[in-house]
């Protein structure tokens, strides 16, 4: 997988699933939503393990404002919302990333630190590409899908941050039971959904800066929001960076 950019057999490998999927979902007269939860079987409820994530999350803007209340409504969002999940789950996927789970208008998921390396060790460089390939996939390959049949394309912001994260499952044996992420980095993750716009790829100072030197340069800037929150240890507050660059169209 090259985390730099789109290969263009990677693009025409993609442009054909989302095809195919389209075909599959016509063709399927109703199928139900679930969240979409890895199996981690080697997790006993009540432990976790400590690891250092790049911890992401993406959110639909304005879903709510959908109109869904017939059944012809709310089976059009549920085909929709199945075409896009399903390949931005696969996107994260080919990044070497893991879905936590599906919160309905949106993911989160994280991206394990492999190596020290800037290839694919480093995991804030996977999940700014997933993010930047999501948001071709978007605008290129499912957007014009959308609006052949008659429904607004979809619009998402994407937040990260990196850190070392406790990764847990909670609940009630043989009943209701999930992974939870636990720490400052996807605490303050989610919170930054809320500071960006739609089309916005954010970053945290520690995501950020583990990035690689040329792409700190040319493609990130100083968000001027607040983000309200401050190191403990100097009072110093802590930023946000907006991520600029897009990977180039390809046919």
């Amino acid at each position: 997988m090259n985390y730099d950019g789109l290969e263009q057999s990677y693009w025409e490998s993609q442009i054909g699933r989302i095809h195919r999927l389209r075909a599959k979902i016509a063709d399927r007269a109703s199928s139900p939503v679930g969240r979409v939860i890895p199996d981690d079987t080697d997790l006993a409820i009540g432990t976790g393990r400590r690891l250092n994530l790049t911890v992401m999350f993406i959110d639909i803007s304005r879903f709510s404002a959908r109109r869904s209340v017939t059944a012809d409504e709310q089976e059009l969002v549920l085909r929709v919302l199945n075409l896009f999940f399903t390949e931005m789950i696969r996107i994260v996927e080919d990044y070497d990333g893991s879905v936590e789970k599906n919160t309905g208008d949106g993911l989160m998921a994280y991206f394990e630190d492999q190596s020290s390396d800037d290839s694919g060790g480093n995991s804030v460089k996977r999940a700014v590409g997933c993010a930047l390939t999501m948001a071709a996939a978007n605008e290129y390959l499912i957007s014009p899908i959308l609006r052949a049949t008659g429904v607004p394309p979809f619009e998402f912001r994407t937040t990260m941050d990196h850190g070392a994260v406790t990764i847990a499952r909670i609940g009630a044996p043989q009943r209701f039971n999930a992974n939870v992420a636990i720490g400052n980095t996807p605490n303050f993750a989610a919170k930054m959904l809320g500071l960006v716009k739609p089309g916005d790829i954010a970053l945290g100072a520690a995501a950020r800066n583990r990035l690689p030197a040329l792409w700190q340069t040319l493609w990130t800037e100083l968000s001027p929001i607040s983000t309200g929150w401050v190191h403990t240890d100097t009072n110093v507050p802590y930023p946000l960076y907006l991520y600029t660059g897009r990977w180039a169209k390809l046919v």
